[in-house]
């Protein structure tokens, strides 16, 4: 397929697609996440930070601490064994595809089962209090809309700093 046949950039509405998808150069949060994963899984080390002939830094340079670069490359390993297309050095710029959105959208999803639930469920369970208000504290957490629209909606990560900071 061509990328604009495999990008879904037809019918698909900008509130649907989200801020900046579809739309050359830059693309849009998804496409940053997308390449952070292409970038730390192609290039070696040294060069994730740096402008290189490999790592055009004006385009969604990794401009995140370490932990998040090996947050996309542990997130681009899984991508790799599904699909190496999604990310190929340089040839998957602009990539969107369905399948790919819910891939990232599940990444998102195991980083709050694996690190911002556990955190949340254990201080509430150190809180001290009636069970209604440890209750309240869950929901409100967990259905928190910040989280669901930015982490889930723009494929952002902030439940790992959340629930690390919780488990700090």
């Amino acid at each position: 397929l061509g990328r604009e046949e495999r990008s879904g950039r037809g019918g698909e509405g900008e509130r649907e697609r989200g801020r900046g998808a579809g739309k050359p150069p830059m693309y849009g949060d998804y496409e940053a996440q997308r390449h952070w994963q292409e970038i730390t899984f192609n290039l070696p080390i040294d060069e994730w930070y740096f402008n290189t002939s490999n790592n055009d830094l004006e385009y969604w340079g990794l401009d995140y601490p370490p932990f998040t670069a090996y947050h996309s490359l542990l997130c681009a390993y899984v991508a790799e064994f599904i699909d190496p297309e999604w990310i190929a050095l340089f040839t998957s710029q602009g990539y969107e595809s369905p399948k790919h959105k819910l891939f990232m959208r599940a990444t998102v999803v195991v980083a709050d089962i694996i690190i911002y639930v556990p955190a949340i469920l254990y201080y509430m369970h150190l809180c001290e209090g009636p069970w209604a208000t440890k209750v309240s504290f869950l929901l409100c957490a967990l259905l928190y809309p910040g989280l669901i629209l930015i982490d889930h909606g723009h494929f952002q990560y902030n439940c790992i700093s959340l629930g690390l900071t919780l488990w700090g």
